[in-house]
C-alpha cells in the first residue's frame, strides 16, 4: 500500500493500492496526476473548458459559448475538478470532471461532462477524478447520494468503482445512457 495525497483542495490523503499497468505516481515519489478544485477565475479554467469541448461538446454539436447559453447558470453551479500534470512550458489538464451539489434536491449531486484527453485514457485518471468527486461530495458537503448519466461504453468504468447501474436505457444529446449512482454507505475502502 502506498499512501499519497491526490486533491489537495480538501486536504484528504488517500491511501491506494496501484493496480498492475497504471500510471499515476510511481513508489517513493510524489503523483505524476494531481486532482485540483478549481473555480471559474483560475488560470487552469480555460483548459478544462478546450478538453471538454474536445471531448464532450464538440462531437454532439456544441461549444462552451453554445453550453453556457443553454444552460445558464450552470458553470457557476459546478464544483469544477482537474486532472493536471505538470509541464516544462507549464501545468496542464489532462482531465475534469464536474460536480452538480444539490441536484436535483438537497442531499443529492450530479456528476457531469467527465473527460480525460484522449491520449492519457486508461492510465486510472477517470478513476482518481471520480474519487475526488465523491470524497468531496460526500466528506465536505454530506452528500447522502451522488448519480451521473454515462455513456453505455462508461458503464463499467463506473461499476468497477462500487457505483450501482439503474434499469434501462435513455438518450441524452441523441447518445444512450444510463443512470448510476453511489450511496457514501457503497464506498468500499481501498478500492
Amino acid at each position: 500500500m502506498i499512501s499519497a495525497r491526490w486533491f489537495d483542495g480538501c486536504g484528504i490523503d488517500y491511501t491506494c493500492s496501484p493496480q498492475r499497468g497504471s500510471i499515476g505516481f510511481r513508489i517513493g515519489e510524489s503523483p505524476v496526476v494531481r486532482i485540483e478544485q478549481i473555480n471559474l477565475d483560475h488560470p487552469l479554467y480555460p483548459q478544462e473548458c478546450a478538453l471538454r469541448e474536445q471531448v464532450l461538446l464538440n462531437p454532439i454539436g456544441y461549444d462552451m459559448e453554445r453550453f453556457r447559453r443553454e444552460f445558464r447558470g450552470m458553470e457557476e453551479a459546478f464544483v469544477h475538478f482537474v486532472a493536471v500534470v505538470d509541464h516544462p512550458t507549464g501545468p496542464r489538464v489532462i482531465g475534469c470532471a464536474l460536480l452538480h451539489p444539490g441536484y436535483p434536491e438537497p442531499g443529492v449531486g450530479k456528476v457531469m461532462q467527465v473527460a480525460v484527453d484522449p491520449q492519457r485514457q486508461g492510465e486510472g485518471i477517470g478513476r482518481k477524478l471520480i474519487i475526488a468527486v465523491e470524497s468531496y461530495g460526500f466528506g465536505r458537503l454530506g452528500l447522502r447520494e451522488i448519480f451521473c448519466h454515462a455513456q453505455l461504453p462508461a458503464v463499467g468504468f463506473y461499476e468497477r468503482l462500487g457505483w450501482t447501474a439503474g434499469d434501462g436505457v435513455f438518450l441524452e444529446a441523441g447518445i444512450e445512457h444510463r443512470r448510476l449512482s453511489i450511496r457514501d454507505s457503497d464506498i468500499e475502502p481501498n478500492r
